[in-house]
């Protein structure tokens, strides 16, 4: 090997090895707003549609995604009480129209939430409601 081809404090090995490619950055990782409106509400509507929910409407507003389909029948939201998807998070559900009583902790106990959790944790949370088809 002649000295023109390896420069100085390094060896053969280190002087072929290519450069490992950066991974990407995590989609979790965009800005909160950005993260539910370009990924997080297109996979959870994509989610829905395959368990036969036709016509869902997902909404963000203020640190809030409501859903309903059914007009006036099956509505849900899940809040987002830290505007951060590693925060605090709650979720409620109700039928007909009428307000929620219960609120309740979702993905609380969760070390590291992801757009697949998230997406995961309403669709269990509502098909335990048996508002999805096939149940």
């Amino acid at each position: 090997m002649s000295e023109e081809s390896v420069t100085p404090g390094t060896t053969e090995a280190t002087a072929t090895t290519p450069a490992k490619k950066e991974k990407p950055p995590a989609v979790e990782a965009k800005p909160f707003a950005e993260f539910i409106q370009q990924d997080f509400l297109p996979a959870l509507t994509h989610a829905l549609q395959a368990k036969q929910v036709q016509n869902v409407s997902l909404a963000f507003t203020d640190g809030q995604i409501q859903g309903q389909w059914q007009p006036g029948q099956h509505q849900f939201t899940l809040y987002f009480l830290d505007d951060d998807i590693q925060g605090r998070k709650a979720f409620s559900e109700t039928i007909g129209g009428v307000p929620s009583s219960t609120i309740e902790p979702f993905l609380c106990d969760e070390r590291k939430v992801t757009l697949d959790l998230l997406v995961f944790g309403v669709v269990q949370r509502l098909n335990a409601q048996k508002w999805l088809g096939g149940n």
